[in-house]
């Protein structure tokens, strides 16, 4: 096919969202010699699915040097299961080098393609295969690039040089590995590996997950019948979790020479964070953050010899908010932690606030010795990176009205900044006064967005309002809401490759709408709080409060003819928005929807609707499965059969409540395919789809 008349649908899913050939998975090492490296992944054009890996120096003027190219290596066979599920947890849809790791100075690289695992040289180039038992997972350099640890069939192994491979922990099982994160961490915490190296090249902080006491869940693909079902331990709402620990081993020891790293488990059953300073002050050995399963109280940990000690207990209401690099500690020690503080996310030390200004972090990046670098909202629909300096001082180094995020080490930082009038971040290594820009191979999409962004209603909800390309004044035209509407996901920023698919609906023949209610980031505490207990009505309000404000400020939109779709929260949404206030929705698609939050994981639904053994009334009112009988609209149901995630048995219920209520519907299942779409047929046909639905539903007046 021609590449440059193929349609929008076939592009998008050609090039995986457009990800294919952007550069990503930046980190930055200080060499022994002052200077500084950059090492990041991206594949050679637009439609390759392998990452390579690349380096650029600041010793020859930024330059950028291709270290590694996956397709030179061999591979080894299928992809061991716990790498098709780290890659899930991380909806990762490439190929190749998707992730590594390198020693301190930025000298060597470790890194997995198909399962085997290499080490190499950054400066000469030289690759080679490390010796391992199996299909391997996450290898893991050492600071002083003396060893790498990885994890096999759930066991961890250390190489040193190019010896044969040590275990160092005991043997795995069906129910408990080792080095891996648990289910909960990777899906719900950000937490998406399970062993640390110590500074001192001599320890590694590995956990153990132990899911004996989990309910399993089997995942099988009805379109093969002859395959064995998977069994999948699934954490459900109120059921047992999986029991997590830490062990500090000396990998220079034998494996018998492990110490558990003790807390108060029953009280603290998550692991929720683990950091290892870079800046490495003998106090800072690594500091490690629990939380309880109500996630209303936090214990911040420290390592000190073998043992944890307490720095800081927290309680916060209704939930405390794991935010990216903390805690952590500084260059003196001191505590630094993102807490709630007179209603906004601030940096604090010790406890205390940085700044007065407002400004809601969402992340430290960095620390000096003078204060710390963030990424932070400067207003919802804007993300900036700024210095915080210890005596109250913030200076904000990127432009306030675009959509940046960050790696910053020292004197180098990494700016990916995205703009409301361009569909690709651009991506740039700073260096002092030298901004050198990162190429992109990734392809320019065949749309190109026209974005009106508006605060609207009392509220003032962030909104994103796409006509048409051929929208003329006096034109009226249907309408497709399309959010996510959630926690932890916003969809109205200033970044015009945010609205990609959004806009080639709209040259479909819809006028498209995208708002970001309360429970969603970038507003502060308070904002997110206010879905506590009812994941359903200010969500949907705000939808509908949005929908009928943007109708009163542009007469283009036609609201007696209004659809909706979603994917996995939204899909929950997009379903409950025809059954709530059919007055107001006509048609909805709803994709990978979660239709009872009993069926959905303890973490993520416990945190906001609280555990349904104490009190199942946050259940019963937000659960699609007991509105089956409300339906009066067409509704389109879509879900991979092999969702781990979002399990299929939440569309298959409803469909169920719906076939027993007598309510006509429609369910796509979708074989052999997970909580991400990354088939270029399946997500291809999936938007077409969507647009033959609407147009048929969405053509006649009410």
């Amino acid at each position: 096919m021609d590449h440059q008349t193929e349609s929008f649908p076939r592009q998008r899913a050609r090039t995986r969202g457009f990800r294919l050939g952007a550069p990503r998975s930046f980190r930055i090492a200080h060499r022994s010699n002052g200077t500084a490296r950059v090492i990041f992944v991206r594949s050679t054009d637009g439609h390759t699915p392998a990452g390579d890996l690349w380096v650029i120096n600041e010793s020859d003027g930024w330059n950028e040097r291709c270290v590694v190219r996956a397709a030179d290596l061999v591979a080894s066979g299928e992809l061991p299961a716990a790498e098709l599920a780290r890659r899930e947890r991380l909806r990762e849809v490439t190929s190749g080098i998707t992730a590594y790791s390198v020693n301190t100075t930025g000298e060597h690289a470790a890194f997995a393609v198909d399962g085997a695992p290499y080490r190499v040289d950054l400066d000469s180039g030289a690759v080679r295969e490390l010796p391992h038992p199996g299909p391997v997972v996450d290898p893991q350099m050492s600071p002083d690039g003396h060893f790498v640890a990885y994890v096999c069939s759930g066991q961890v192994f250390v190489v040193e040089n190019n010896d044969a491979p040590r275990a160092v922990t005991p043997e795995a099982s069906d129910a408990i590995t080792w080095g891996l994160a648990d289910f909960i961490a990777a899906e719900e915490l950000e937490l998406h590996r399970g062993m640390w190296w110590l500074a001192d090249s001599s320890h590694l902080l590995i956990e153990r997950v132990d899911e004996t006491g989990v309910d399993t869940r089997w995942i099988g693909d009805p379109a093969q019948p002859e395959r064995e079902p998977s069994a999948h331990r699934y954490p459900s709402a109120g059921t047992p979790n999986a029991d997590v620990s830490l062990h500090l081993v000396n990998v220079t020891a034998d494996a018998s020479a492990s110490t558990e790293l003790t807390w108060d488990h029953e009280r603290y059953p998550y692991l929720a964070s683990v950091h290892v300073p870079t800046n490495e002050p003998s106090h800072a050995t690594a500091v490690i953050t629990v939380l309880s399963r109500d996630q209303q109280r936090q214990q911040v940990l420290q390592l000190q010899e073998n043992s944890l000690i307490v720095r800081g207990e927290r309680e916060q209401q209704p939930w405390v908010t794991v935010m990216g690099g903390v805690p952590t500690i500084d260059h003196a020690g001191s505590l630094i932690e993102i807490l709630e503080v007179d209603g906004v996310f601030r940096v604090c030390r010790d406890g205390a606030p940085l700044s007065s200004i407002d400004l809601n972090v969402e992340a430290v990046l960095d620390m000096t010795d003078t204060g710390v670098v963030v990424g932070a909202y400067a207003e919802p629909t804007t993300r900036v990176i700024a210095v915080i300096d210890f005596d109250g001082s913030t200076t904000v180094l990127t432009k306030p009205e675009a959509w940046t995020s960050g790696v910053v080490s020292g004197h180098v930082r990494i700016e990916a900044s995205a703009r409301l009038e361009e569909t690709a971040s651009q991506v740039h290594v700073i260096d002092g006064g030298s901004r050198v820009r990162v190429a992109s191979m990734a392809e320019k999409p065949n749309v190109t967005p026209q974005v009106q962004l508006m605060r609207v209603g009392e509220r003032e909800l962030a909104t994103a309002l796409l006509l048409p390309s051929q929208h003329e004044p006096g034109m009226r035209w249907p309408v497709i809401c399309s959010p996510y509407g959630g926690p932890h996901a916003q969809r109205v920023i200033r970044a015009g490759g945010a609205y990609l698919t959004e806009q080639w609906l709209a040259d479909q023949g819809f006028a498209v709408v995208v708002i970001d209610g309360r429970g969603t980031p970038g507003r502060g505490p308070s904002w997110e709080y206010a879905v506590h207990l009812d994941l359903a009505t200010p969500v949907l309000q705000d939808q509908v409060d949005g929908l009928l404000a943007i109708a009163d400020k542009v007469d283009a939109l036609d609201i007696t003819r209004v659809g909706i779709r979603g994917w996995s929260f939204g899909g929950y949404l997009a379903a409950l928005a025809v059954m709530d206030r059919p007055d107001v929705f006509h048609a909805a698609v709803a994709g990978a929807p979660v239709t009872d939050w009993r069926l959905y994981d303890t973490a993520y639904t416990e945190r906001y609707l609280g555990n349904p053994n104490d009190d199942a009334r946050p259940y019963e009112h937000t659960s699609l499965l007991t509105r089956a009988t409300n339906l009066t609209r067409p509704l389109l149901l879509i879900h991979g059969l092999a969702d781990d995630n979002v399990l299929a048995a939440h569309t298959l219920q409803l469909s169920s409540a719906l076939l027993a209520a007598g309510k006509p519907h429609n369910v796509l299942p979708l074989s052999g395919v997970t909580h991400m779409t990354p088939q270029e047929i399946v997500a291809e046909n999936l938007l077409l789809t969507e647009v033959d639905f609407f147009r048929t539903h969405l053509t006649k007046r009410d």
